[in-house]
């Protein structure tokens, strides 16, 4: 033993000489930064924050090189590139800093300044203490740092008035479990959407031009004629301002959320303007803001903000902001609806709206209009862009002259016309084939030569429709585009098994077609609503596959300002939106989705934003404590004794019942509270985490006196042994429990699921860690109902709401089941001790009917990979851990009779042994790529 360690530190000494002399040889460090960030965003082009984080990953510089760690940084920020480039950081150098942060690093320089844009760049030592090269330049834009800064006023079109087309009725008599929103809505009269415009004079060379701008619901802002940036259905939807009508609505709660909010964006527009007259302008549609659906509750008419801020290069400045001298006209959208769809009349074009060239001396001034009650925030958050374009697969001219488009899959966006012609008045009119219903789609023909159209202000969900009022057709007229927020994918995964690939990515895709907005919703067409429940159940496997980390801190940002200040309640969507029903596991998101947050992006402030949320949450929950110490929701709309079933939902949409929902609010509160405990943990708060421990341990005890079958060994049917196993059974019943449900699931139902949304969440991977992968594993492989297999029997190229396939056929809530596939097939997950993947743990669960199983992702360091392959001789585990992370790898020992790395023992400077445990080799590696043979 004295020997091999001797020899081992030799190894490592003449290793470190040889990367020395290597070091020096070529001039640079062992690893690089790369894809620099602020706040998780990418160059992003305003931030409100004074001390903004900023973060990068260091990628080596050569392959074979393991135990590589960033040793110290250095940041440079200057007020223009070409300083940057020059050596000159004049707003902060931050010297060479001892360390081995290289994610989320505070800005610590000089003061930053509204509206200004700063550029940086990092380099970095290794562990031979050489210097990297220089990073990249990256940037970051500063937005008003004040409200006071805000000298622009909103405006509206002077044909309406303040009040939105639809405000909420009274309630209705509340009928226990009919549908809140599905009966017939009144007819609506929709006006133009408008167009704003301003003229304007520049008084000499302009250094920087940019642009404060939201229009709400929706805008388009323009610039001499000219769309300004490619983000589409902006500005994100959050709770923009008060709505007093809100406790009339079938689905009541009261109106007292912790904040309101506006987002804006901001466009640099200096290489836009022209050397003296310019015209700025804007198109608005209705969005959420505006909406006639009884799923919303709308704000008011559609109105628009611009500031737009030009510093001269002789270092005067010159606001251009809405005010009344805007000049507004009515444009060719003549109708608009996030729900209801566009119509756009061609012959009422104004050519050149927004050039010098276009005469306004008719339009009329614009209106001003009240400031909705939101703070105004910043857009740090991603935007919803063009993200796809599929060209078609078929096209057919159908007997009634009509033809029928298939695009093969089915996205959420729209159809682009492209140079088609027709007779002036001549009507397009695309119906999006949908088992839900969709809006309209109308073309309005000029009559002026090849004509092109694309709708703004609404999406809509298909794979295939029918379009009417065209002659001659051909399939290089279309192209669909899709339309979601820009959350890229940073995952792969694949194995053996086409089935599980597949229905991996149908729910990618559903996930997708969900994203409008900063939110994810229920489903794309039906409701569009940012449901609390369906997103904290579906959070991990977003996480595991996109990267989602800016979407989220908005949208939990979202349920925090939808908190009551009093009660500590938080609804069932956030934004409230009052078509949305559910129930205890809905605004238990307030606690769940913080909490997996830090797990996955190992941010603290996130946990620092929200922990008030939290115990407040938690605070509302136990005023539903029953004397047996289990909690039973019964919410009733305010003002009213009635209790609606609405408001207090268990699981949901089970395939053939849903269990008891006190059983589920119960499991719930002990959830809420532990994850209040571990937060507190986190924080350093000792009370807090002593306290909530206790309630979750509390809950826990109720739980289980409760619930508990004794003569029947069981806490019941429908996924209730499922939540028990979660929570923890006792040691006396724990045999007895697996039992039951190994003979519930195998022999009751045939090896299927009988889960709803929730329930199916920790199904798999709760059989899995209790000795039962092989029911998991047939479970998740069946192909009749209720199965993921079923639906993509049935053509299902997205995931469903329901497992009968009733109802919405747009649904990613189920996929939050999917973490089976990662963190036990693969085995990748994140140590909520050392968070953010500093510290990953890599268990990968070896199945006999998968030969191959493969998932890599992109985390805050860097990509981590686990490969596991069958081979003629055994076993094979390939595992790359990026720079700045380590793993602890479990390396399963089936049958081996011998394990070996790289072909070698696995003795090596870089990996240490840790013993065995339950089938497998327990061992610690640091960075690199490593492959272990089970032979």
């Amino acid at each position: 033993m004295i020997k091999t360690r001797l020899l081992n530190q030799i190894s490592v000494a003449l290793s470190c000489i040889l990367l020395l002399v290597l070091a020096s040889c070529s001039g640079g460090g062992r690893i690089s930064p790369s894809d620099l960030r602020v706040e998780h965003m990418k160059d992003p082009s305003v931030v409100d924050l004074s001390s903004p984080r900023l973060s990068w990953v260091n990628s080596l510089t050569s392959d074979g090189i393991r135990g590589e760690q960033q040793t110290a940084y250095q940041i440079h920020v200057a007020s223009n590139k070409e300083k940057l480039l020059k050596g000159y950081a004049d707003i902060w150098d931050s010297g060479k800093v001892s360390s081995s942060d290289s994610y989320l690093i505070p800005y610590e320089g000089a003061a930053l300044v509204s509206g200004k844009d700063y550029y940086w760049r990092v380099r970095v030592w290794d562990s031979l203490d050489a210097a990297s090269g220089w990073s990249d330049v990256a940037s970051w834009g500063m937005g008003l740092l004040s409200a006071d800064e805000w000298q622009a006023k909103w405006i509206g079109a002077p044909w309406q008035d303040e009040n939105p087309k639809r405000t909420i009725e009274p309630m209705r008599p509340f009928t226990p479990g009919a549908h809140p929103m599905r009966f017939q809505a009144p007819t609506y009269k929709f006006d133009p959407a408008p167009l704003f415009r301003k003229a304007f004079t520049l008084q000499g060379k302009v250094a920087q031009a940019k642009a404060f701008v939201s229009g709400l619901g929706y805008f388009e802002f323009y610039l001499n004629g000219e769309k300004v940036g490619d983000d589409c259905l902006v500005p994100n939807f959050t709770n923009y301002s008060n709505r007093d009508m809100i406790e009339n609505a079938y689905i009541a709660i009261d109106n007292n959320f912790r904040n309101h909010r506006v987002m804006y964006l901001a466009y640099d527009v200096t290489d836009r303007l022209k050397e003296k007259e310019n015209v700025a302008g804007a198109i608005v549609g209705d969005g959420f803001y505006d909406s006639t659906s009884r799923w919303v509750a709308s704000f008011g008419s559609s109105r628009f903000i611009c500031q737009l801020e030009i510093t001269y290069q002789d270092g005067t400045k010159e606001l251009i902001c809405t005010d009344e001298s805007w000049k507004a006209k009515e444009s060719a959208i003549v109708m608009n609806g996030v729900y209801d769809g566009e119509i756009y009349d061609a012959t009422k074009e104004t050519t050149g709206w927004a050039t010098i060239a276009c005469d306004d001396a008719a339009w009329q001034n614009a209106a001003l209009r009240l400031a909705p009650t939101g703070e105004m925030t910043a857009h740090m958050a991603p935007t919803d862009k063009v993200v796809e374009t599929l060209k078609p697969v078929s096209l057919t001219k159908q007997d009634d002259g009509s033809y029928e488009v298939d695009f093969g899959v089915e996205i959420s966006g729209w159809i682009r016309l492209k140079e088609i012609t027709g007779n002036k008045g001549d009507t397009v009119d695309v119906k999006y084939i949908c088992e839900m219903p969709l809006g309209v789609h109308k073309y309005i023909f000029s009559g002026e030569g090849k004509e092109s159209h694309v709708p703004r202000f609404t999406w809509y969900v298909f794979s295939k429709a029918i379009i009417s009022g065209v002659e001659n057709l051909t399939a290089d007229m279309l192209v669909a585009e899709a339309v979601n927020t820009d959350v890229l994918v940073t995952a792969e995964f694949h194995t053996s098994n086409e089935l599980f690939n597949t229905i991996n990515s149908i729910w990618q895709r559903s996930q997708l077609d969900n994203m409008h907005g900063g939110i994810v919703s229920d489903c794309p067409h039906r409701e569009r609503s940012p449901y609390t429940g369906d997103g904290q159940v579906a959070m991990v496997t977003v996480m595991y596959n996109f990267d989602a980390a800016s979407m989220y801190q908005k949208w939990i940002r979202d349920m925090n300002d939808a908190q009551n200040v009093e009660t500590g309640y938080v609804p069932n969507g956030a934004p409230w939106q009052p078509g949305c029903g559910g129930g205890v596991a809905w605004g238990a998101a307030m606690n769940i989705m913080p909490w997996e947050y830090y797990v996955h992006y190992g941010d603290k402030k996130m946990l620092e934003d929200n922990f008030v949320a939290m115990k407040e949450q938690v605070k509302y929950m136990l005023t539903w404590l029953t004397k047996e110490g289990t909690m039973y929701s019964q919410r009733t709309n305010i003002n009213s004794t009635q209790v609606n079933y609405w408001l207090n939902l268990g699981d949901w949409v089970g395939p053939f019942q849903n269990p008891s929902e006190e059983l589920v609010h119960t499991f719930y509160l002990w959830r809420c509270a532990d994850f209040t405990a571990k937060a507190a943990k986190a924080l350093g708060k000792s009370e807090d985490q002593s306290y909530y421990a206790q309630v979750a341990n509390d809950v826990n005890t109720a739980f289980h006196a409760k619930f508990y079958d004794k003569k029947n060994k069981t806490y019941g049917d429908y996924g209730s042994n499922i939540f028990a196993l979660v929570m923890g059974v006792p040691a006396d019943r724990y045999e007895e429990v697996k039992a039951t449900l190994r003979k519930e699931i195998v022999e009751t139902y045939d090896g299927h699921l009988n889960t709803g949304i929730f329930g199916t969440q920790f199904f798999f991977e709760t059989l899995a860690a209790h000795g039962m992968n092989d029911v998991a594993y047939e479970a998740m492989n069946k192909r009749d109902f209720p199965s993921f297999g079923s639906w993509i029997g049935q053509g299902a190229t997205v995931t469903w709401e329901k497992w009968d396939g009733n109802d919405s056929r747009n649904h990613p809530m189920f996929g939050g089941s999917l973490t089976y596939f990662y963190r036990t097939l693969a085995g990748v997950s994140a140590d909520e001790k050392e968070p953010g993947f500093k510290h990953i743990i890599i268990k990968p669960t070896v199945t006999e009917a998968l030969d191959d199983v493969y998932y890599a992702n992109q985390t805050p360091y860097g990509k981590v990979v686990s490969e596991i392959k069958k081979t003629d001789q055994g076993l094979n585990l390939n595992v790359t851990v990026p720079v700045g992370s380590y793993a602890t790898v479990y390396i399963p020992q089936i049958g081996a009779s011998a394990i070996t790395e790289s072909g070698q023992p696995l003795s090596s400077p870089f990996i240490e042994e840790l013993g065995d445990e339950e089938g497998y080799k327990v061992v610690r590696v640091q960075q690199g790529n490593y492959s272990f043979i089970i032979q």
